[in-house]
């Protein structure tokens, strides 16, 4: 990377500032028709405002960027038609305990909704249960000890089978006013190559943006770096109060040209530790519709080099944005290994709701390396299937293991998580995995005594946002089941959005569901909703309906209900 001194290039700079009315960071790529990356200069006035802004560090280093190599790699992952992995009952006499991480990304639903307001339905790799469930804010009893989770367990007849159970198991995490939030030092990494230049990529990206900068404070520090062939500085690290600044920054991007992610992100990491703010929220924002060369040398070099940052404090969130070309799993991973959220921004409102609404949640971490563990009673359960969390199952073993990367809560942010339970001696129906995975499974077995109401114990791990060692809370859940007639709103609200996702990704495991019972249990939960999500959802699950030439049926009971549902 070439670093030059602002004084000695400062006449330079604005001689071409001047002379030109597009700026060119970077150069050809040699990609047909010698396509770059491009910062509009907004006529007349973004330009000598720009060289203001760098201008008041007199000794800041002005990066120019890093060409890509032949040898840059994307990562290489699955393509999203490969079949879908489902987790299977497993037997509780062979594998009693579940592990897990927590998830808090939403980008499935965001994702999901695109598909089905273009008259689309979603391919079945881009429908994750739990992303979808959790996309949804819960009425749960806020924490009130020394933890920043409190636990909310709820037991019910199963909907789509009947004879079996469904617990929930939900974390809700302490809110953080806004103005209790620590500083906050981002440096935003904008793709601006070519497959940026739609509506619903690079324009909706700086709406997007706009929105945030009236909720940044004085003490946050912003940073814009901009990659396409090449990475370039648009705004140096700028105080919150300066917003006139980072709006012209946002303003002046415009896309054009090939992409090398790689470079861009290890310069916007270095802004980030340069800037570093102790006991504070460190963190890189890719905004990218994933259609980007990585670079970095390989895929074992990125992951190597986000980990290495994230260890260092400074994590990566991505978001998401566009059609056609957009790469759902390659954002998923990247923002997985760097102790990220993954946002997929369909529309304006969605922009808003991620960096305004739920601002704290999205960039404030009150917890690392998350985990939860389900013990099994054996007396009570036989068999059990941990609905979605596919990609974040653990081995029993990681559960103690404090060197294990697992999943972050924002403040406020809310998981849920279902399992669906086999009560001993009743009828599985499916195929059950009798493989004994661990010899941890017996040791983990131990340490639990159960008595007879204990339906299941949970344990839960996780670490203070700048600890090394984690602390352990158990919750015991215990064998109280209803009919789900007389379980909570937010029970109901929640099993409907599940049932909807197994339905759409066909899952193997859905029994009896269907698209009318999934909108009779939203509609009995739908509670407040006083921002419309929840009624939105609705109109979502009659999209998929028609789409898959099913009627919504207006008055049905609910499997396992006990009664009409209202």
């Amino acid at each position: 990377m070439k670093l030059f001194s602002f004084r000695s290039t400062l006449f330079l700079f604005a001689a071409l500032l001047l002379s030109l009315s597009v700026i060119v960071i970077g150069c050809a790529d040699g990609t047909p028709g010698g396509q770059s990356m491009a910062i509009s200069s907004a006529q007349s006035e973004s330009a000598p405002n720009k060289l203001a802004a760098l201008s008041e560090a007199s000794d800041e280093e002005v990066y120019t960027g890093e060409e890509a190599t032949e040898e840059s790699k994307s990562f290489n992952y699955a393509d999203e038609s490969e079949p879908i992995y489902e987790n299977p009952f497993r037997s509780v006499s062979s594998s009693p305990l579940s592990t897990f991480s927590i998830d808090v990304d939403a980008a499935s639903y965001s994702n999901v909704r695109g598909y089905l307001n273009r008259g689309e339905a979603p391919p079945p790799a881009a429908v994750r249960v739990e992303e979808l469930v959790n996309y949804f804010s819960y009425d749960y009893p806020e924490p009130t000890g020394e933890h920043p989770f409190a636990f909310n367990t709820e037991v019910a007849d199963c909907p789509w089978n009947p004879e079996h159970r469904l617990v929930r198991v939900a974390l809700q995490g302490k809110d953080v006013a806004a103005n209790q939030m620590p500083p906050s030092n981002l440096v935003f990494l904008i793709d601006v190559s070519g497959s940026m230049d739609s509506d619903d990529k690079l324009p909706l990206l700086k709406q997007s943006f706009h929105a945030l900068i009236d909720r940044l404070r004085p003490e946050d520090r912003v940073a814009i770096v901009a990659y396409a062939g090449q990475a370039g500085m648009v705004l140096p690290s700028t105080s919150g109060a300066d917003k006139g600044a980072i709006r012209k920054a946002i303003d002046v991007l415009e896309s054009g040209g090939s992409t090398a992610g790689g470079a861009g992100i290890s310069m916007a990491y270095k802004i980030a530790k340069k800037y570093y703010q102790e006991g504070g929220n460190n963190r890189v924002i890719l905004a990218t519709d994933g259609d980007f060369n990585v670079g970095v040398s390989d895929d074992g070099e990125l992951v190597k080099l986000i980990e290495s940052k994230r260890d260092e404090g400074i994590f990566l969130s991505v978001l998401g944005f566009g059609t056609g070309n957009y790469q759902d799993r390659k954002m998923e991973g990247i923002a997985d290994n760097g102790n990220g959220n993954y946002y997929y921004i369909d529309n304006i409102r969605e922009g808003k709701r991620v960096l305004v609404s739920e601002l704290s949640s999205t960039l404030y971490t009150i917890a690392k390396d998350v985990k939860l563990q389900i013990i099994f009673n054996p007396a009570k359960v036989q068999a059990y299937r941990l609905v979605g969390y596919e990609n974040r199952v653990l081995a029993a073993q990681d559960f103690d293991n404090d060197a294990k990367d697992a999943g972050e809560l924002g403040a406020g942010h809310s998981v849920t998580a279902f399992y669906e339970v086999v009560p001993v001696g009743g009828e599985v129906g499916y195929e059950v995995d009798h493989s004994k995975a661990e010899d941890y499974q017996d040791a983990g077995k131990e340490n639990i005594r159960f008595t007879r109401e204990d339906l299941m114990a949970a344990r839960l791990r996780y670490k203070q946002p700048n600890a090394s060692a984690s602390k352990l809370i158990e919750h015991r859940v215990a064998d109280n089941h209803t009919p789900i007639s007389l379980t909570s709103g937010e029970f109901k609200f929640a099993t409907a959005v599940a049932e909807w996702g197994m339905l759409l990704r066909g899952s193997s495991y859905s029994g009896s569901a269907s698209f009318s019972q999934v909108a009779q249990l939203a509609r009995a939960g739908l509670g407040n909703d006083e921002d419309g999500y929840r009624f939105e959802f609705l109109t979502l699950v009659e999209r998929s309906a028609s789409l898959r030439g099913e009627r919504i049926t207006s008055d049905v009971k609910v499997n396992g209900g006990g009664a009409r549902l209202r």
